[in-house]
């Protein structure tokens, strides 16, 4: 039984599971948008929005824990600069799960982490004249 027992495995060792989200959470905080299976969303989710409140506190200690976390020195930056004073306000859920469905190869369930605010804005498609020159 696992009564009370935190956090999935991933069938992976600790280090591994360690630095598969933290490279997860830094390309979420880097792109804002990522597509992944539902269970690695799932558990690099709460990470993600840990090192938004962080960035909401914004002092020399919540940074340097950042960067003992996240791999890139430009992402704490954009984390601390831009993405902290824009959750400022928001209390908590700075993150969206999207389900996509099974992946084409195995089957596995795949989702949208993304951070709100980040919605998808449809392109308009270009008008093609079809004036033919002479």
């Amino acid at each position: 039984m696992r009564h009370r027992v935190g956090g999935k495995k991933l069938r992976r060792n600790p280090a591994h599971r360690r630095a598969l989200l933290r490279n997860l959470v830094t390309s979420l905080l880097d792109k804002e948008r990522i597509i992944t299976t539902l269970a690695k969303a799932k558990a690099a989710r709460p990470l993600a929005e840990k090192m938004i409140t962080l960035a909401k506190k914004n002092t020399l200690h919540t940074r340097r824990q950042a960067l003992a976390f996240i791999f890139k020195k430009e992402v704490v930056k954009k984390l601390f600069d831009e993405l902290g004073p824009r959750f400022a306000e928001r209390p908590g859920g700075y993150t969206r799960i999207i389900k996509l469905g099974p992946r084409e190869g195995d089957g596995a369930e795949m989702a949208i982490l993304e951070l709100v605010g980040t919605e998808f804005v449809k392109k308009e498609k270009k008008k093609s004249s079809s004036k033919k020159k002479s």
